[in-house]
């Protein structure tokens, strides 16, 4: 399917401040757009990033019929421009599609219109280590029709957002809280999709933990409130001995493609990995008893967040609030490194972009 191309002749980049960025607050100069009308998708067209026209009546405003994607673009060289795993989020954007009734974009339209994106916004993606073009795919339900069904219209757009740090704190151990009244997602329901009613829902707890000193939610399961489940904008990592466990996809879970990494990196380096369920009271008692290492979470927005408190019930698990811990900060660099392009992408997860004059 080719992309029609409306350049934008007054190009924004220029008056950017790149060492003051904040996370999701400028955007680039394009955008994609994309519209299914009769049971197909129309012709999708890259046009300058600005305002788009709705109407109250808009299905997705509703009935919440609305999903996104998360990656990055990395600066490599003057030339070059890296999409970390943009093959992996297409196959949770489409699993995000299916479960929520939306029709499946062609995989042709995802990584070519990223890469033409990349193509024209290059001058976008910050230089700056630890900064990236954050690259945000959303589906929303665009039929003028109040009634609780599937809507037969959708709008598919691609945006771009030069970031820094997700956390205020930067690479610094965040603290988390349990909560006894709220519960994020069921198995079943849609916590392993990119709703964006799964993240709408959470604000008012998450509210709530930062008023009391906390940087987000550690969940815990819907059924019996004392499995781990996931943190507000990331997954859970224990490192329990020499052994590094995380919650198993039970349907509740955001299947994480940093978690995904985070995985198979640590079992290349020969760690014992456990996918399973870990009940709050299992990482407690590990705690007590001197076995609980490390706590991280992992995500497309942080990368590697250490964990330094979690609070359960009053109980403190208290870490080094001032040092990522060793085997953390290690997957960081491991991570970062291959994002970056300055260690060897083994699995071929990055898809280089050739830019510039090149």
């Amino acid at each position: 399917m080719m992309i029609e191309v409306l350049p934008d002749e007054h190009r924004r980049y220029r008056s950017v401040d790149f060492n003051n960025l904040k996370f999701g607050k400028l955007f680039s100069d394009h955008m994609l757009e994309m519209h299914y009308k009769d049971g197909a998708w129309g012709e999708p067209m890259i046009k300058p990033y600005g305002t788009i026209e709705i109407h109250p009546s808009m299905h997705a405003l509703h009935y919440g019929q609305a999903i996104f994607e998360g990656m990055k673009a990395y600066y490599i060289n003057e030339h070059t421009i890296s999409v970390f795993r943009p093959h992996a989020h297409f196959e949770r954007l489409t699993h995000s599609c299916r479960r929520m009734c939306m029709p499946e974009i062609p995989e042709s339209v995802f990584l070519n219109g990223i890469e033409q994106l990349m193509k024209l916004d290059y001058r976008w993606v910050p230089k700056t280590f630890g900064h990236a073009l954050y690259i945000r795919p959303l589906m929303v339900a665009s039929q003028e029709y109040i009634a609780a069904v599937e809507s037969n219209e959708y709008k598919f757009f691609i945006m771009t957002s030069p970031v820094a740090a997700y956390y205020d704190s930067g690479f610094q151990p965040v603290k988390l809280t349990t909560s006894e009244n709220f519960v994020r997602a069921v198995s079943g329901g849609t916590g392993a999709t990119k709703a964006a009613g799964n993240y709408g829902g959470s604000f008012l707890p998450a509210k709530r933990a930062k008023e009391r000193g906390f940087t987000q939610v550690l969940w815990l399961d819907a059924k019996e409130g004392k499995y781990v489940e996931e943190v507000g904008t990331m997954n859970i990592f224990f490192k329990i001995g020499d052994t590094l466990v995380t919650p198993d996809l039970d349907g509740a879970i955001l299947p994480g493609v940093i978690r995904r990494s985070v995985i198979q990196i640590a079992k290349d380096w020969g760690v014992d990995v456990q996918e399973r369920p870990i009940s709050i009271d299992e990482v407690i008692a590990e705690y007590d008893r001197g076995n609980l290492m490390e706590v991280f979470g992992s995500g497309t927005a942080a990368v590697i967040a250490p964990v330094g408190l979690i609070d359960h019930k009053k109980k403190e698990l208290r870490f080094d609030m001032e040092n990522i811990g060793p085997f953390a900060k290690k997957m960081y660099q491991e991570i970062t490194g291959i994002q970056y392009g300055k260690m060897e992408d083994r699995h071929g997860w990055n898809k280089n972009v050739s830019v510039g004059d090149s």
